[in-house]
């Protein structure tokens, strides 16, 4: 049974931010358009994952283990999905769709596995083929080392770019202080690999001595927002922060980001985790929330169903409860705006092949927004 709200108003968020790198906003006036949101799928508790099929229906990860087919108002559950470490922020996490899935039948996803000698579990890239509601013919591209019995920061978004490269991320498992500045152990970065799980031979540090060599950037936290502009074709990526400091970051081929060595947040307890938030050699990120809204999920908007929004940029916030609208020129923060507000903790947001923006919230499911 498909439910719909009227929600005629949004209201601007003021978050406050301590950026050198971005200026007030000076945001004063709320900016309004009316939609009704719409409920798609029911009986998920925390949708991390989305996909959509060519035939109508959307693929759903659930945390905890489970793949959902939702297709003519049914949930079906996947058969002989893999199994999963689930501990803390790990399980069962993104899905992506092959560019041309239509003539491969390729699913990509992404998730806490426990393969390996080490007790605990770490993130692992597969792919697979659906066939008569069951994973067959499954391959694991990647799987990171090593095995850790800690909860968080196993990352991890999957994106296509435009030349058919897969990246993904993988976070730095609470080893904040060995794994993100080592190009030579997995956590804190973002990877590319071509579809096969192969290693593209112009990657940044092929050829050097002991390196991932499917790292393209690191110096990364928890990246859990990846997305490629449509405009530009850059890959955008979020991370969350500690306590202040999530970031919003193009990712450039082999660039370092910064983190632990910069950051504009500090630790949970209060205390400094460092006296810089700059250091040359590392990038900036073009935005930070403080206090932090902890990033989940992100996408651009360039369908014709919301013409005053196309080129922004939507952020699930699972903090503060809420769907964030980032207006962006010149790859620049400018206006914010708060929307779904209090509906619960937006795990992930998908502009759809039907133009329309699928929202996935913890213990609600999938929404769909439909502009009045």
């Amino acid at each position: 049974m498909k439910k719909s709200l009227l929600f005629p108003y949004f209201f601007v968020v003021l978050l406050s931010t301590s950026c050198a790198q971005q200026p007030d906003l000076g945001i004063n006036l709320p900016k309004t358009l009316d939609f009704t949101v719409e409920t798609v799928v029911e009986g998920i508790q925390n949708p991390w994952g989305m996909a959509f099929l060519p035939d109508g229906g959307i693929l759903v990860s659930e945390k905890s283990g489970k793949l959902i087919l939702h297709k003519s108002g049914k949930n079906i559950e996947i058969e002989n999905v893999p199994e999963v470490y689930n501990r803390g922020q790990g399980g069962l996490l993104d899905i992506e769709l092959h560019p041309n899935y239509k003539e491969n039948g390729w699913v990509y996803f992404s998730y806490a596995s426990s393969d390996g000698d080490d007790k605990g579990g770490n993130t692992a890239i597969m792919r697979a083929k659906l066939s008569k509601n069951k994973l067959v013919d499954q391959q694991v591209l990647y799987k990171a080392v090593p095995n850790s019995t800690r909860g968080q920061h196993f990352g991890s978004r999957l994106e296509f770019d435009r030349n058919g490269y897969l990246f993904f991320s993988i976070g730095e498992r609470g080893d904040r202080d060995v794994n993100p500045q080592d190009i030579k152990r997995d956590g804190g970065k973002i990877y590319r690999i071509h579809d096969d799980g192969s290693i593209p031979k112009d990657n940044p540090f092929i050829g050097t001595n002991g390196a991932k060599m499917a790292i393209y950037s690191y110096g990364h936290r928890n990246p859990q927002g990846l997305a490629v502009n449509p405009e530009t074709g850059l890959l955008w990526e979020h991370e969350h922060g500690p306590r202040g400091g999530d970031e919003i970051n193009i990712i450039q081929k082999g660039k370092n980001y910064g983190w632990p060595i910069i950051t504009y947040g500090i630790n949970y307890s209060g205390t400094k985790i460092t006296d810089e938030t700059s250091r040359p050699g590392m990038e900036q990120p073009i935005y930070q929330w403080t206090p932090s809204i902890a990033p989940s999920g992100m996408t651009f908007v360039s369908s014709s169903k919301y013409p005053k929004w196309k080129g922004n940029l939507l952020v699930g916030s699972l903090s503060f409860q809420y769907l964030e609208r980032l207006e962006i020129k010149n790859n620049k923060v400018v206006y914010r705006e708060k929307l779904l507000d209090a509906m619960g903790r937006v795990r992930n947001v998908r502009q759809a092949p039907d133009g329309y923006i699928y929202v996935g919230i913890e213990g609600k499911g999938i929404i769909k927004l439909v502009p009045k």
